[in-house]
Parts: structure tokens; sequence; C-alpha cells
């Protein structure tokens, strides 16, 4: 088991994820995850450690409401970054950025004051994955199949990034995971 989260300046990537690697269905949707259950704790953990949060137009569009992170445990800043700034609506606690995903993280880290900034954008996390700039990838596979929608991480023609597993004693090695249909009972 990994260890709990720390708040301790770093630039997370943060979401859960189906086993087929999308993070919201076609329309950014989440109702997928009803149902699906964490630990014990784990809300907390992270409403706990982060300092700020940046995501992308497109999520903000699908999802407009800075109280609903977290379930609304979590209260800070929250960046949104955008090539249109003035298109968007003015929302309490909300800044959209016209900017470089690297300097937004300079913004981001700033805001942040000592915890973490969470990245809760594909787009966003996978530019700064290029940039040098992801610290840390932290998913939570969830328990279903969704066949289609915004992948994690979607890099056509790009070369391979290979990745250390934290909290493990092999950090090259598979993470192994298996599930069985949920309405269907072992054979005999």
């Amino acid at each position: 088991m990994l260890e709990p989260q720390t708040a301790d300046g770093k630039v997370l990537w943060h979401f859960t994820m189906s086993l087929d690697g999308f993070v919201a269905d076609p329309g950014h949707g989440m109702d997928w995850m009803t149902g699906v259950t964490s630990r014990p704790g784990l809300i907390d953990e992270y409403a706990t450690t982060t300092g700020a949060v940046l995501g992308g137009r497109d999520g903000w569009d699908a999802y407009p409401d800075p109280s609903g992170i977290y379930g609304g445990a979590w209260k800070g800043p929250l960046f949104v970054l955008t090539h249109h700034p003035e298109d968007a609506t003015p929302t309490d606690g909300v800044t959209f950025l016209n900017c470089g995903a690297d300097e937004a993280v300079r913004i981001g880290l700033e805001a942040a004051n000592g915890k973490n900034l969470e990245v809760f954008s594909p787009d966003i996390g996978r530019q700064l994955l290029a940039l040098g700039l992801i610290d840390e990838i932290d998913l939570h596979i969830a328990p279903v199949l969704l066949g289609d929608g915004i992948r994690l991480y979607d890099n056509p023609g790009g070369t391979p990034i290979h990745l250390r597993g934290l909290g493990r004693e092999d950090p090259r090695g598979v993470l192994d995971v298996r599930f069985r249909p949920a309405d269907r009972a072992p054979r005999s």
C-alpha cells in the first residue's frame, strides 16, 4: 500500500481513471464513478495536502463549481488555463490564466504556499510531463471499462515515457490488477 500523500510543494497530476485509461466520458461526464469507492480517509488526505488546483477550460466548462472539488472538502485557489479568459464567467476563487503551462505551474505553486499543486487536466498534464514539471502521477484505477472518453494520456506518435512506481519493492515492475465483470459469478 502506498504511503499517504504529503503536502511538500509538488506538482501532482491526479485522477481517478477507468481500467482502460479514461478519466471522463466523451462529454467530460463523471457519472461512471457513481458507486466506486476509495480507501477511507483518501479525500481528506488530498483536501489537506492540496494548496491549489490547476485545470483546463474544457473541464471547467463541464464542472464550473470550485466548491465541488473533493466533495467540498477542499477550499483554495483554482486556476483555469485557457486561450480565451475574456469569455469566462468570473467566479470567486477562480483565476483564468492565458499563459504557458510552465507559467501556470509557477503561479499555482506560489499560491499553493508550500502544499501541492494538483493538475486536473489530461492535456495540461501531458504538456507539463513533456516540460519535466510533473513530480508525481497519482492514479486511482476504478473497476470500470468506459470504452470511450477523455484519456489520461494521449500522445500519438510520441516517445514512451517510462515511470517508476512509488512505494514498491521493484519501482520498474508491472502493476498487477485482477477484475471480474460485476454481473458474473466465478465459474465452478
